[in-house]
């Protein structure tokens, strides 16, 4: 048995209906017209998964509470329609001081999908404390 187990399901066309450990769906639509295209989803998962893991780096400088953490995310494509690169503003409301790019960068370290993708789709990620 894997530790993630997915089912998906696409009746026609390029909806492709996905159903996660049983409990959640996701549609995913390479046309965006029933649900986001596999390229949001990959750019929101990412950003999803890395703001968790800027909390567990900034606990780890003793800031064990940044408060609210917002991200602006641009991504790019190719001419294939292909990500070519990803920039992200995050506004942090903790001040962070000197700590802020060393927390960013553990952040990466810790953070699943940053470790999955090749170099270049990797994030240039702007921080932003004492932003709210």
């Amino acid at each position: 048995m894997s530790d993630i187990e997915v089912t998906s399901v696409c009746e026609e066309g390029y909806t492709v209906e996905n159903e996660i450990d049983g409990e959640w769906s996701l549609v995913v639509d390479a046309l965006s017209e029933d649900g986001p295209t596999a390229n949001q989803v990959l750019a929101a998962d990412y950003v999803s998964c890395y703001i968790p893991a800027l909390r567990v780096a900034a606990g780890e400088y003793d800031y064990d509470d940044i408060g609210r953490v917002e991200a602006e995310v641009g991504a790019d494509l190719d001419e294939d329609d292909d990500l070519e690169s990803m920039t992200w503003t995050l506004k942090v409301e903790a001040d962070l001081g000197n700590d802020g790019q060393d927390i960013v960068e553990r952040g990466e370290e810790i953070c699943h999908v940053h470790s999955a993708l090749r170099d270049e789709l990797h994030a240039d990620i702007t921080l932003e404390d004492d932003a709210f």
